[in-house]
């Protein structure tokens, strides 16, 4: 898979959604993505669009989806909060 989206810009639109997202369970939401992580914290995930994104072990990350533009739709919204978090 092509990297779309690089490890720093995941991991700011994960922190801005935990610092600034409505909890919901042990979920946050913030701008219709969601952000949550496994038990130990090791694993993140992003949720929207119809695409979950599972990010990990040695910095990588996989996608989920059924459609490509539910995938392009859901790297927008990323690139937009990640604006949201550098500013």
């Amino acid at each position: 898979m092509k990297n779309d989206i690089d490890s720093k810009t995941i991991l700011r639109v994960y922190e801005f959604i935990q610092k600034h997202g409505v909890q919901n369970n042990d979920q946050k939401h913030a701008h219709g993505l969601i952000a949550f992580s496994d038990f130990d914290g090791y694993t993140i995930y992003l949720k929207g669009c119809g695409v979950l994104m599972r990010y990990g072990f040695h910095n990588t990350y996989h996608l989920e989806y059924q459609h490509e533009r539910q995938k392009h739709a859901f790297l927008e919204k990323v690139k937009y909060l990640d604006t949201l978090a550098l500013s």
